[in-house]
């Protein structure tokens, strides 16, 4: 079975450099299971975020920001005013690794659910 949410969450990224293949679609879907919400497009691993306000959104966006600097992996943000649309992928590879789905699980916690 998949990794467990918690499990992700609780781990580091590490150093992905090219030359290591991307995940292929098994591994994909065994690690998505994990992630409530996020969808699998285009190489990348994709959530929708919401919120009341402003305000609510760019509290999210520096916290991911925060993330991505303590990770060392960096995801495509898109934000608006009640939303921010979050989308990992190891460009390094060209398709996602198991960092994107550590980010994303770290992502999940900052909404309580």
């Amino acid at each position: 079975m998949g990794e467990k949410f918690c499990d992700l969450a609780a781990k580091r990224c590490k150093p992905c450099e090219g030359g290591t293949s991307p995940f292929v679609k098994e591994e994909v879907e065994r690690y998505l299971i994990s992630l409530a919400g996020w969808e699998y497009i285009d190489a990348s691993i994709v959530k929708l975020f919401e919120f009341k306000n402003y305000y609510q959104t760019m509290a999210f966006v520096n916290a991911v920001a925060w993330i991505a600097h303590s990770e060392d992996h960096h995801p495509k943000l898109e934000v608006s005013y009640r939303s921010c649309r979050v989308c990992y992928s190891t460009h390094a590879i060209g398709g996602l690794s198991e960092n994107d789905f550590i980010c994303a699980a770290k992502v999940d916690t900052l909404i309580p659910v």
